[in-house]
């Protein structure tokens, strides 16, 4: 049997199992019994629960896109008063409010652990974001700043997936499909409509969050990579089934379309003892990912660094991509190794989770952020420039290092918040200042 244990407010069960693969079929209990043999809704659900399905896509989606779960509970997830409009601090939703935004490129230093309290809910900054949340199109970025365990509240966000990237300090998410913990270097995923709530083990933690309002994440396709190589299905790993069973008032926080909503319950949502189905939170090791490079010449397009993306309408043009920048090997001969100087279509908001980034020797810090929304130039700033063209070039290893980058088709609109934030450098632009003229010398 596996139970949340409530008497600290913490889920202190000893270590959260797992079940390994993207999208599979999972099927899991935590009291043997509590799932129906044959059949999805019994006229009775065994040892007394209230079957109930999760559908994350129209029931109608082709069965390889379909994502639903049944899942069988204490009490039905309806058993709770009417939801009240509340406060929803720096948290915000596409399209954000800004009738100019900026072509600039922008770079931010780290974001500050508040010194007052605040949980995951309460600590969520947006930066950004694009499309509209009312047509299910687009994306935003958070941040999140959270100094307080969740205990009596609970969270859904009715506008999208959320891909959580912590930078400082584990988290502890426990859904009410089960338990999953991640710290710097790995990735939690919690589909729509899933409850849950953000535990902090070490006391305070910052992260980086990319809310997806289109089609599910992904595996990218492989194409003429072949059949292996980035991320693998089985290293993908969903909660085996973990429940709370708690008499006592509490309140859920809903996300709908943009606002922030509350509900009374009293009970804990999280009491699921038993699912089956294909629509489940899940984690990833980062350290996991396979790179590929070049063993020739030239830099590759950074999209060989896809972990998951989230397919628009137009082949080949992502809604969301989440991209990294892992460890590897450094080995093209007569290239230029770091990132080139480009300009994009898409729009590319880039954290550092730790170690430095190849293309940016300084200024760019594990906790900050940089944002070159579409067709913005950018590139190595000089020092990397200099180094980069001139160094002997012999096998290298990039170790200490973990970058990534959210991006998206459509340009990101930086709120106002983000605009003003006491951490956004004014000196961005000079990282090119220096670069010099070689041409006719």
């Amino acid at each position: 049997m596996t139970s949340l244990d409530t008497s600290t407010g913490l889920s202190t069960a000893t270590r959260p199992e797992y079940l390994a693969g993207f999208g599979n079929q999972h099927v899991t209990e935590a009291v043997p019994g509590a799932l129906p043999e044959g059949r999805n809704s019994p006229q009775r659900a065994p040892l007394g629960l209230y079957a109930e399905q999760i559908s994350g896509t129209a029931f109608t989606a082709p069965r390889h896109d379909n994502r639903r779960t049944w899942v069988y509970r204490i009490r039905p997830s309806a058993k709770h008063g009417r939801y009240r409009r509340v406060d929803a601090g720096a948290l915000l939703a596409s399209p954000i409010g800004n009738p100019f935004p900026e072509p600039n490129r922008l770079r931010w230093d780290p974001f500050e652990l508040p010194a007052a309290s605040r949980t995951f809910v309460e600590s969520l900054f947006t930066i950004g974001g694009t499309g509209d949340v009312r047509s299910h199109e687009g994306v935003a970025i958070h941040m999140y700043l959270a100094t307080r365990s969740m205990d009596r509240e609970y969270f859904v966000n009715s506008d999208g997936e959320m891909l959580m990237v912590p930078q400082q300090g584990r988290l502890r998410v426990a859904t009410e499909l089960g338990l999953l913990d991640a710290g710097p270097g790995e990735i939690v995923v919690v589909p729509r409509g899933i409850r849950f709530k953000v535990e902090l083990p070490d006391g305070a933690a910052r992260g980086y969050i990319l809310e997806n309002y289109g089609r599910l994440f992904t595996l990218p396709e492989l194409g003429p990579i072949g059949a292996n190589g980035l991320a693998n299905h089985r290293d993908f790993l969903s909660p085996v089934a973990a429940f709370e069973d708690r008499d006592e008032d509490v309140v859920l926080y809903q996300k709908y379309l943009g606002n922030l909503w509350a509900a009374d319950y009293d009970h804990s949502p999280l009491d699921v003892v038993g699912w089956h189905g294909n629509y489940a939170p899940y984690k990833y090791d980062l350290a996991d990912f396979m790179a590929i490079g070049t063993i020739s010449f030239d830099h590759p397009d950074p999209s060989i660094f896809t972990v998951l993306t989230s397919p628009s309408g137009r082949p080949g043009t992502a809604n969301a991509d989440f991209v990294i920048f892992p460890p590897r090997w450094l080995v093209g001969e007569d290239t230029f190794r770091p990132p080139w100087f480009h300009r994009n279509v898409m729009s590319e908001f880039m954290g550092l989770v730790r170690g430095v980034y190849d293309a940016k020797a300084e200024g760019f810090v594990p906790g900050g952020a940089s944002l070159h929304t579409c067709f913005t130039s950018h590139g190595p700033d000089r020092e990397t420039y200099d180094v980069a063209s001139t160094i002997e070039l012999k096998p290298r290893k990039i170790d200490d290092t973990l970058a990534f980058m959210f991006e998206t088709r459509l340009p990101i609109i930086v709120s106002e918040q983000a605009m003003t934030a006491p951490n956004l450098q004014d000196s961005y632009d000079e990282v090119w200042n220096g670069i010099e003229r070689h041409f006719g010398r």
